[in-house]
């Protein structure tokens, strides 16, 4: 699991906190060792208080419908590039009503021009 969140966090920032629900796929010692290593907080939510972290328990109710429950693989790649097509049509070409009905990604580009707005224009004003 580290070699995955090393993977992911070479192209985005660390988080301050990642929050976990108590299964034994994120109670390790090496998740723990990472977690100090990079300086980012693990924040485990209560047992049986799914609602804690309602965010991801939503996102995988849908992946759970939409393409678990959908698809039978027969082969570690045919499961591979099942959920890849999902994982990208959800992030790419589905509009996401809690973040102003764009997909993630328009969101991404959205927030990060606007970072770089604030950022001259407070470059501009020190000037």
């Amino acid at each position: 699991m580290c070699r995955i969140l090393d993977r992911v966090f070479l192209t985005r920032p660390l988080p301050e906190t990642l929050i976990l629900d108590n299964g034994p796929e994120f109670a390790g010692m090496a998740l723990d060792a990472w977690a100090a290593q990079h300086g980012v907080h693990l924040h485990f939510i209560q047992p049986g208080k799914p609602v804690q972290n309602a965010f991801i328990e939503s996102f995988n109710g849908k992946f759970r419908d939409e393409c678990l429950n959908e698809h039978w693989f027969m082969t570690l790649q045919e499961a591979q590039l099942v959920m890849e097509a999902w994982r990208r049509e959800y992030n790419e070409e589905r509009t996401h009503s809690a973040i102003g009905d764009v997909t993630p990604q328009q969101f991404i580009r959205n927030h990060q021009a606007g970072a770089h707005r604030t950022q001259d224009s407070t470059t501009l004003t020190v000037v």
